[in-house]
């Protein structure tokens, strides 16, 4: 089991962003400042809610968590796709989301 800590996390998201980075841009704040507020602000709400929550509540609340970022990043892209004129293919826009190789 992993222990959640914010710092071991911070490494590990750094690790999962090497196989699909995230172009930050020009952002007036640093990558790792960014990783480390993010993971923070998770582990603390995940600690809150293990405490309250069934183990099957906390995995469907994750679930829930998981599937509007997918949602909020996937229409972000396709906007800037549409944006810049070029065509929106939703497969394409949610591969980095599914897992390779299953189907």
């Amino acid at each position: 089991m992993v222990n959640v800590n914010a710092e071991s996390l911070v490494d590990m998201l750094r690790e999962v962003e090497a196989e699909d980075p995230i172009d930050y841009a020009d952002l007036p704040f640093g990558e790792q400042e960014l990783r480390r507020l993010v993971m923070t602000s998770l582990v603390e709400r995940h600690h809150i809610v293990e405490g309250d929550l069934s183990v099957p509540d906390i995995h469907a609340m994750y679930l829930l968590s998981t599937a509007k970022l997918v949602l909020e990043n996937t229409v972000l892209h396709a906007r800037i796709l549409m944006l810049q004129g070029q065509q929106v293919d939703v497969q394409s826009l949610l591969a980095p989301f599914t897992l390779k190789g299953k189907q």
